[in-house]
């Protein structure tokens, strides 16, 4: 099973050596499904099928966060975790993992103003798109009333990101805007004290003022 980004087309017969194979029954079912539903327009006979792997590749999506939110907040219940920790955590790393795969491929092609791109208009289509969609939803079935979201620390949270945002902001003009070793290092720590800061937050041992 090839699952290198290349431009041939997806290859599935049996592989050579063990690792190879124990990866290949372990990515079997996710990976026969979409080679079955979705046309791999690499073929230059299929390349017209290219609105339907589009729209396909969407759907499917969709299906896997709905698994990615149930099962985290089934896990999370049993272990007794909030579900804004998870969201912190698991689900924030779920939905960065597309994001990160599609970067390093279009990076790898040399087109790293897209992959910057990206991880912005990634964030505003969640926030003006992926937040307001949903509870829009939400409102009209229940005859417009409104959801109401619960953070107990939610004003802290978003002054502590600011803050992270300029101390990022400060980290890559310290590298004369090149990404670094130490400079994604840092950007990992930033996260740690962020989620850890967040977590803090939500259990009231860091209480946040009101206004």
């Amino acid at each position: 099973m090839q699952l290198e980004d290349t431009d041939s087309p997806l290859d599935i017969s049996w592989p050579d050596t063990l690792t190879q194979r124990v990866t290949y029954v372990l990515l079997a079912p996710i990976i026969f499904s979409l080679f079955i539903t979705l046309p791999d327009v690499r073929i230059p006979e299929r390349r017209k099928l290219f609105p339907w792997t589009f729209v396909g590749s969407i759907l499917w999506i969709a299906g896997f966060s709905y698994c990615l939110v149930w099962w985290a907040k089934e896990a999370g219940g049993a272990v007794e975790i909030p579900d804004t920790v998870m969201g912190l955590t698991v689900l924030a790393a779920g939905a960065s993992i597309p994001d990160l795969i599609t970067s390093v491929i279009v990076v790898r092609k040399g087109f790293g103003d897209m992959a910057v791109s990206s991880s912005i208009g990634s964030n505003i289509f969640d926030i003006t798109v992926g937040l307001p969609i949903p509870w829009l939803i939400y409102s009209t079935i229940n005859s417009g009333s409104a959801y109401t979201v619960t953070n107990k620390g939610l004003l802290c949270s978003i002054l502590l990101l600011f803050l992270i945002l300029l101390a990022l902001v400060a980290g890559i003009a310290v590298s004369d805007w090149k990404p670094s070793r130490t400079l994604g290092v840092s950007m990992l720590f930033l996260y740690l004290i962020f989620a850890t800061l967040s977590v803090l937050l939500e259990h009231e041992i860091i209480v946040c003022p009101s206004i």
